[in-house]
């Protein structure tokens, strides 16, 4: 880029206000002095945007177009990925009123266990997770897991007994440990960190619909009547083979990186990067460096937002888990215990699209993750002590799904708030974990001996709730005191005035920690 030449994009600081970023100026706005970068450190998309010698700006309107384009072209193929993981995992809950443990012999807590090794195999893979994903290509690697978990789906149908169901779920879980960090790394390419607040809850809300679809499959193969091949199996083996086809095409049809974007044209290219420069969180950089993990161990931050994953986590695995058995030992039978389960979808759907859209123009992500505990509590609440009542229940389940939202907030929190690329993948990476602590929790709270009413259960969710939302607002505080450490204007201010930041400062790979400049929103 010719000296002298300025760039203007939009700052990301707490609610993405506008800042200027000068290519020129010698200082950092909280007035320390500007080192140099080391140039072997910087991101590939700083390299890509120099090598460019295109000095394209964009009018508002035209940046509006180019994000458009980019949703129709990524958005619809990660939210068919999170909507088929979210069916696969769960279509052992749909398996379970189609009558699998009868027809599989389990004994006592052995369903239980079948899902809680889902998770601990899932918590395990995303160790080697956390190191893959800076090294290769990651909507490559996605795609390939989707259709691994897809092959791990079909197979349940194969499964005779209690170990065989068990190896089928395990597998399931390595493959699916892929998806929650690199569809958070893949989004937080393509937007600054207001604009992927929508975008997230928008391939998110895939879960939802998993939940409206997967009673209706339920539904559709409990009425499959053969004497030796039942519909359960079925159902399996036709969830496995869509799975396997939207990870064919994901392979082949999501760009791993911006640059690589081939329905992009160079200008395009060059604009969104600049565009999406004032995260200060990169694109792509496969140097891996320890301290940028080690930095995680005492980052106050990131073991917060593991507590926070964890409380949520244990809820939604509850209710992913035994929603249609508690609702069929409310005395409905199989097939309409399938679709009373549908209505959650709707809620999880319109709870998270709400809060992606609140944040785009409010901001606040603690509040609307306490917003969204409120309903999760009342849903607890009616769970567990409206006994008498089946309506009261039956709402109280629905109540809870709005617990759903959460879960993309702090995602989108986490991808928004790390910077450092080895830092954000493995943090990424202990989130999604985190989510398999809370979800190995959750089912172990469903005993035998509780049946059928599951009232420790449903105590729990009422419980995790209500710390849930305390912990977000320990984070909010967090936040406002490390901005005003690093310098910010005000604690309460709609942004820090950071200016003067030079472009190639901007793709440094620097820790949220160790850049002056950046700031957490919240």
């Amino acid at each position: 880029m010719a000296s002298g030449e300025k760039i203007e994009i939009t700052a990301a600081t707490r609610g993405d206000t506008p800042s200027t970023y000068s290519s020129t100026s010698p200082a950092y706005g909280n007035g320390q002095k500007q080192q140099s970068p080391d140039h072997h450190d910087l991101d590939q998309a700083y390299w890509y945007v120099q090598q460019s010698n295109n000095a394209a700006e964009a009018t508002p309107s035209e940046l509006a177009a180019l994000r458009r384009k980019i949703d129709w072209r990524i958005v619809p193929i990660m939210f068919c990925c999170y909507t088929m993981q979210f069916i696969d995992k769960v279509s052992l809950n749909y398996a379970a009123v189609m009558g699998l443990n009868s027809e599989l012999k389990l004994k006592s807590n052995e369903f239980t266990n079948a899902a809680t090794w889902f998770f601990i195999a899932f918590l395990i893979a995303e160790i080697p997770n956390a190191i893959i994903l800076q090294r290769v290509p990651v909507a490559k690697w996605l795609g390939v897991n989707v259709v691994l978990w897809g092959i791990a789906t079909a197979c349940t149908a194969a499964a005779h007994d209690y170990p065989t169901l068990l190896t089928a779920r395990i597998f399931l879980g390595i493959f699916e440990a892929a998806i929650a960090p690199a569809l958070i790394l893949i989004s937080s390419q393509w937007y600054t960190k207001s604009e992927a607040a929508p975008r997230f809850s928008i391939w998110y809300a895939g879960l939802g619909l998993g939940q409206i679809i997967g009673g209706i499959v339920s539904y559709a193969f409990q009425q499959v009547k053969h004497p030796t091949f039942s519909g359960w199996k079925i159902m399996f083996i036709v969830l496995g083979l869509v799975t396997v086809i939207i990870g064919i095409v994901t392979f082949f049809f999501l760009p791993d990186t911006p640059m690589q974007a081939r329905f992009l044209s160079e200008s395009e290219k060059v604009i969104l990067l600049r565009h999406v420069a004032v995260n200060q969180t990169g694109i792509r950089n496969k140097k891996y460096k320890l301290s940028q993990a080690l930095e995680i161990l005492w980052d106050i931050q990131l073991w917060l937002m593991v507590l926070l994953t964890i409380l949520i986590s244990i809820s939604s695995g509850v209710i992913t888990t035994y929603s249609a058995t508690l609702i069929r030992n409310f005395g409905y039978k199989p097939p309409k215990a399938a679709l009373l389960n549908m209505p959650a979808g709707i809620v999880s759907i319109a709870s998270t699209l709400i809060v992606g859209y609140g944040v785009r123009h409010t901001s606040n992500r603690w509040a609307w993750i306490g917003g969204c505990c409120m309903p999760g509590i009342l849903g607890g609440g009616l769970m567990s002590f409206a006994t008498g009542s089946k309506a009261a229940q039956l709402a109280g389940i629905y109540l809870v799904n709005t617990i759903t939202a959460t879960l993309i907030v702090i995602y989108q929190w986490t991808g928004s708030n790390v910077a450092g690329q080895t830092k954000r993948v493995v943090s990424v990476a202990l989130v999604s974990g985190s989510f398999s602590v809370g979800n190995i929790i959750g089912p172990q709270t469903f005993q035998a001996k509780d049946a059928p009413d599951y009232i420790p259960a449903k105590t729990t969710v009422l419980a995790t709730q209500a710390a849930a939302a305390l912990i977000s607002f320990v984070l909010f505080l967090y936040y406002v005191w490390a901005n005003k450490r690093k310098g910010a204007a005000s604690a309460t201010a709609e942004s820090s005035a950071v200016g003067g930041v030079a472009e190639e400062h901007l793709w440094e790979d620097q820790t949220d920690k160790q850049n002056p400049t950046f700031r957490y929103v919240y």
